[in-house]
């Protein structure tokens, strides 16, 4: 199953980011730490091409610590870009994005050239909580559910510090299918766009393999890594008592209870992903979508030739 949602505010914060970005000196995108490449948005990085850029991971408190310092080292290794781990909830380690600001852009500063940030991520990345304390208030709602802000805010962090705040966006087509149950877990789709199901057998298969004694724990099981998928969903329900009449075993609430318990970081420190991983699973997704791509000009030039809008192209004169 592809996991797709777009609603329809993204659209205006894709116009509004385009034509903010002229004045611009240094982008801040915010990622969700537990999957950092998933949740960079392709469309960003187009949309704010040749811009200083800060990649922050949040959430790093409920992130492999191990892997956030590979992702760390992967995107401070680019050019024209740093990065960064927090917790946007904890004061000190957030106000280290201002000196960090400053020295991507070193030439701003002062009332007369202040230095503006545009602040954007995916949804429930963060966003809101982290220029709640930058601000030392609630200058943002938030919440655990994507799609809170939905307009552009200017937020004022020093006489000289000007912080453009846009709603979380995703982008039109995801083309890599991990990304899709990865995001769908972390809570930056809207609930009604996946199958829970689907997505918490996707992320209980990276688990058994990744993190099988967390879930073990967790669980109170054994030996997670010899069950498929389907028994060690329904091995949860069991356990926790998600069952139906005849005692079987409710599957739906069995996945609500893993991708919840996911989100609240109950099983321990984890990452769904590594520069490497993602790495590969990108260049499948790119290769996929070219020749679903080729497939498509395919039937649009056989359709437009059939309903004569172009002249069928003539045959070889060996054919």
């Amino acid at each position: 199953m592809a996991i797709q949602w777009f609603p329809g505010h993204m659209h205006l914060t894709k116009k509004a980011i385009s034509e903010r970005i002229k004045n611009i000196d240094v982008v801040i995108e915010l990622l969700d730490a537990r999957l950092p490449g998933s949740s960079a948005n392709p469309m960003l990085a187009e949309l704010t091409a040749g811009k200083p850029s800060l990649k922050v991971l949040n959430k790093q408190d409920l992130a492999d610590p191990t892997r956030t310092a590979q992702w760390l080292a992967h995107y401070n290794s680019q050019p024209g870009t740093r990065a960064l781990g927090l917790d946007a909830s904890v004061t000190t380690p957030a106000k280290a994005l201002v000196p960090a600001c400053f020295e991507l852009a070193p030439n701003r500063g002062g009332m007369v050239k202040p230095m503006r940030v545009l602040i954007c991520g995916i949804p429930n990345v963060g966003k809101s909580t982290l220029i709640n304390t930058l601000t030392g208030k609630r200058a943002t709602k938030t919440g655990d559910e994507a799609g809170i802000t939905k307009l552009e805010q200017r937020i004022s962090l020093a006489d000289d510090f000007y912080l453009y705040d846009t709603p979380g966006l995703l982008w039109p087509r995801i083309i890599v299918a991990k990304s899709g149950y990865n995001l769908a877990a972390s809570g930056a789709i809207g609930r009604n766009a996946f199958n829970e199901e689907e997505v918490a057998l996707a992320l209980l298969d990276y688990l058994k393999t990744h993190y099988a004694a967390l879930v073990e724990t967790r669980f109170k099981l054994d030996a997670v890594a010899s069950l498929t998928d389907e028994e060690l969903l329904e091995a949860i329900g069991r356990k926790r008592g998600a069952l139906q009449g005849g005692k079987r075993v409710n599957l739906q609430k069995a996945a609500e209870i893993v991708i919840y318990d996911f989100r609240a970081a109950a099983f321990g420190r984890i990452t769904l992903e590594t520069p490497e991983e993602f790495a590969e699973w990108l260049a499948a997704g790119q290769k996929l979508d070219a020749q679903r791509q080729i497939k498509k000009d395919a039937i649009e030039l056989d359709r437009a030739i059939r309903f004569k809008k172009i002249p069928r192209p003539p045959r070889p004169e060996n054919s």
